[in-house]
């Protein structure tokens, strides 16, 4: 990917780290300003269309138009976005995609008919009404319903565009849909990656103790807190394996602060803070092994049926096969003595070295060490 989409993506997932209500409210309130100003637009190119064919005054001044859209974008942006938002987190989470679905409609609904009653009592007589200069201007009740059903099916197909870019936001990450939209991964780009594989320690025997049900229940959870701390540490998940989750960085923004070593601390760090629950509701507390590697791989959008972005080399597979030889050295993390290269060493990071080994399917020996934060605690942002 060339480097611009890469700058580009970094910054957008770092301020959503930093300020992840104001960019989820913000990405809102600009999509609904846009799809307003557009309507704005529509309707006012037809109100002079109709006025020269006809010979009549035009109907509404196009800047009070705009200034309408703009204000009924924006409200309606903020209010979904900041509902949306806090009831994502907690709410939604606990109930069925059908079920979060029909009350975002319903409640979509509410706000919508809400913020009609706004613009005809309170922005039209203001706003719309002054710029004509004629009482005859005010709309009659069924003027009033036949602008209702044209506003509700704008907006019932606009939230649907809407939402489908939310979901695209939520399976790429923050950043990623503008270079996805101008096809740069429609044919494979070279990129210099950081990848961690993490992988449930004891999984065999945590499933026979738990149950299959259980088991998946803790999965989830597992991965559920291992995301809370992906943006505050730049991280991008690649994808999602049984108990294995891999992690991705561009090197660029892995290396930064040593992001990529701390992420793996941090998530232990997220694990400790629920204990209680862990062990209250599954009796044990989640323990992950991992492994990295960094260097070029090629991505490329895959697939017809279900499309994804996905990554291929041998950097992917090194740092599988390095995750895979973790329970031989009895440690919890190890990287590639290239990673460490890179990184630097930092005061707070323990290293051992541990071998040049022979991973499976390779056919020179790499430098492997195991890696320590020695930092009291990782703060997730």
């Amino acid at each position: 990917m060339p480097k611009r989409f890469v700058e580009y993506t970094s910054v957008a997932q770092d301020f959503t780290a930093r300020y992840p209500l104001v960019a989820y409210v913000g990405t809102q309130v600009s999509y609904w300003t846009i799809a307003n100003l557009l309507l704005a637009i529509i309707v006012s190119l037809l109100s002079q269309i109709i006025a020269l064919q006809f010979k009549l005054p035009l109907f509404v001044s196009p800047v009070s138009l705009i200034l309408v859209a703009m204000a009924l974008g924006m409200l309606y942006g903020i209010s979904l976005g900041v509902s949306d938002y806090f009831l994502d987190r907690s709410f939604f989470r606990k109930l069925s995609l059908g079920k979060v679905i029909l009350i975002k409609a319903f409640g979509s609904l509410a706000l919508l008919i809400l913020l009609l009653f706004l613009l005809r009592f309170a922005l039209f007589d203001f706003l719309i009404v002054p710029s004509v200069g004629s009482p005859s201007a005010l709309l009659n009740e069924e003027s009033w319903r036949l602008s209702f059903y044209l506003l509700l099916i704008y907006y019932l197909f606009t939230t649907l565009i809407i939402n489908f870019v939310n979901q695209v936001n939520k399976k790429y990450g923050p950043g990623v849909l503008a270079p996805l939209l101008l096809g740069r991964y429609r044919n494979p780009k070279e990129e210099n990656r950081i990848f961690m594989f993490m992988d449930l320690k004891s999984s065999t025997t945590i499933a026979e103790q738990l149950g299959h049900l259980k088991y998946s229940s803790f999965i989830r959870d597992c991965f559920w807190d291992i995301n809370k701390v992906l943006f505050p540490f730049r991280a991008q998940v690649y994808q999602y394996v049984g108990d294995e989750i891999v992690v991705t960085w561009p090197v660029s923004v892995g290396v930064k602060n040593h992001f990529c070593i701390r992420f793996y601390f941090a998530c232990k760090q997220q694990f400790l803070s629920r204990a209680e629950h862990y062990k209250t509701t599954y009796g044990l507390l989640p323990e992950f092994k991992a492994g990295m590697h960094m260097g070029k791989v090629t991505a490329v959008e895959i697939g017809e049926i279900k499309k994804d972005i996905a990554y291929h080399g041998d950097t992917l597979n090194t740092a599988a096969r390095i995750q895979g030889v973790c329970n031989d050295y009895k440690e919890n993390i190890i990287v590639s003595d290239y990673v460490i290269e890179r990184l630097g060493i930092d005061p707070r990071m323990k290293v051992k070295t541990l071998d040049k080994v022979l991973l499976r399917g390779k056919t020179e020996k790499i430098g492997i060490v195991s890696v320590d934060w020695i930092e009291a605690e990782e703060k997730v942002i």
